[in-house]
């Protein structure tokens, strides 16, 4: 897989990145925000139940497009480390790690959110307990899948904030996005104590939506200045061998 990503000019990679960063966003925004929000009633376990019940096939095809939206987010972060590293390869391969120690406490985290559906699927084995009783239980399900992807904002907020950092240094793509990336990083921060994230999260949600958008826009149109981006990856390897 390394040669191959060797194998591709700068800009093809921009552009693949680019991609994978559109899908997730996008899987992220049809899960959440079309299927999961609609169906979850905050506070009520029963309509939640009811929801969940009326349209489980849906339920669970959000459970796949979440999945889909973690692959793709992790192939994101990895060709954003080959894209960036020769601005700082151990900065890059940081900011890396965190990232995808985000991606693993969130999908972790989806696995609390599929688990409602085996709570009120009826088995025999659950008439120990009572109807409220497996209600109050898938909800609270629900609840420890927000907070998995609560905690993964804080390590998604490290990785914008040095994957940010390195694009304003780069020179091969604009300081504007990098900025914009550090700003959004310092937002999601916040969440390394949840009742500040989710207070803010409104104002956060769009602040780094538009970033990504802007990112994506830039990296599917117009990619990476090739030219600066092979002097950098140049002078890299240079001082590596001298």
């Amino acid at each position: 897989m390394g040669e191959r990503l060797a194998d591709w000019s700068p800009r093809r990679m921009a552009r693949i990145t680019g991609l994978f960063y559109l899908l997730t966003i996008v899987a992220g925004i049809f899960a959440e925000g079309f299927v999961s929000n609609r169906l979850v009633v905050s506070g009520d376990a029963a309509a939640t139940a009811n929801n969940i019940l009326m349209h489980t096939a849906l339920f669970r095809a959000s459970f796949t497009v979440y999945l889909i939206e973690m692959s793709s987010q992790i192939v994101s972060i990895a060709l954003f480390y080959e894209l960036l590293k020769p601005v700082s390869q151990s900065v890059s391969l940081i900011a890396a790690f965190l990232g995808l120690a985000g991606c693993t406490i969130k999908t972790v985290g989806r696995l609390f959110y599929i688990a409602p559906t085996f709570l009120l699927g009826g088995a025999p084995y659950l008439k120990a307990l009572t109807l409220e009783q497996v209600h109050a239980l898938a909800l609270l399900l629900l609840r420890v899948n927000d907070e998995g992807a609560a905690v993964s904002l804080a390590f998604f907020g490290f990785h914008a904030l040095l994957s940010g950092w390195l694009i304003f240094k780069s020179t091969f793509l604009p300081r504007i996005l990098g900025a914009w990336s550090m700003i959004a990083g310092v937002g999601w921060l916040t969440f390394l104590y949840p009742p500040l994230g989710y207070r803010l999260f409104p104002y956060l949600a769009v602040v780094g939506f538009l970033g990504a958008l802007a990112t994506i826009v830039w990296l599917l149109v117009l990619g990476v200045n090739e030219t600066r981006w092979k002097e950098i990856a140049a002078a890299g390897e240079w001082r590596f061998l001298s």
